[in-house]
């Protein structure tokens, strides 16, 4: 374990941040400007999950944005890279079907999966480990948000 921590390093990873940005942008637009057919709003069912995830997510976006491995190459279009980046634009197709007012499975799906998707597959890329796993944890948290707030119920 000691091994493995020596090859991360405190840094700061802009496009990670930027990253989390994007993928915030539609969220933040949503909170001032309510969708039509905004089922997103109601009270979650899953408080225990939302607040684990929410968790999750902190340590998450730390990880991405401030710890990196060290002997990982310069970012470039990767596979990797090039699946993250269609994730986000699925997820910014998503958002766009959610404020038209559709709000189907399969948009609450994209909604769910396309950024949890992004920030895994960016991790991977980057090689951090460190950031993999509160990843992967939100990923099951936000799935399981979806699934009994919106799959369940409809």
């Amino acid at each position: 374990m000691k091994s493995l921590l020596k090859r991360y390093t405190m840094g700061f990873d802009l496009w990670g941040l930027l990253l989390f940005v994007i993928i915030m942008l539609p969220n933040v637009v949503w909170m001032a400007h309510p969708a039509p057919n905004d089922v997103l709003r109601a009270e979650s069912v899953t408080p225990v999950a939302d607040m684990i995830g929410s968790i999750c997510q902190v340590a998450m976006v730390f990880c991405l944005c401030f710890i990196r491995r060290i002997d990982t190459a310069p970012l470039r279009f990767s596979p990797l890279i090039i699946a993250v980046l269609a994730c986000v634009l699925v997820y910014l197709a998503a958002w766009g079907c959610y404020f038209a007012g559709i709000a189907h499975m399969a948009v609450i799906l994209l909604l769910t999966l396309a950024p949890c998707a992004a920030f895994l597959l960016y991790l991977a890329d980057r090689r951090n480990i460190i950031g993999l796993i509160p990843a992967a944890a939100f990923t099951l948290c936000h799935v399981i948000f979806a699934i009994a707030n919106f799959l369940m119920v409809s």
